[in-house]
């Protein structure tokens, strides 16, 4: 693996109120491993509800991904940001944070490393939601 990149994929979500971070670590994006995660948001959320942000990732627009939201119509509301605004996505701050207290100008020997150092820093943000509640500020 000498002079690849290595890299992790996440989905996250994150509840504002309680700062709680939910996050899901996969092989690719695509509509199935989203899907796959929107279901394990549903066994937390379907009796309270929640609102769900999405950007412009090009599995959201699956027919798939698609009929799951419609479906879920009562007690799941999707707004969409608007188009190059990460800026307004709560989750891009968790990716900050991340990059800052975990990643940022380190060298992962292998993928282990680097999934180790994420699952400690997520891990971090659960066990003590006030370590990142200052980046959420801005969206209440």
């Amino acid at each position: 693996m000498t002079g690849q990149r290595k890299s992790v994929k996440i989905l996250g979500a994150i509840e504002l109120w309680k700062v709680r971070f939910h996050y899901q670590q996969d092989c690719v994006f695509n509509a199935e491993t989203y899907l796959a995660f929107l279901q394990t948001l549903a066994r937390r959320y379907r009796r309270q509800g929640a609102i769900l942000i999405h950007d412009y990732a090009s599995y959201h627009k699956k027919p798939l991904v698609q009929s799951l939201l419609e479906a879920n119509g009562d007690w799941l509301e999707v707004q969409p940001l608007p188009k190059y605004s990460p800026q307004l996505n709560p989750t891009e701050r968790l990716w900050q944070y991340t990059r800052k207290n975990g990643t940022h100008n380190r060298y992962f020997e292998n993928q282990g490393e680097l999934v180790g150092t994420l699952t400690r820093v997520f891990g971090e943000m659960q066990t003590y939601p006030e370590l990142i509640r200052p980046s959420m500020l801005p969206f209440f």
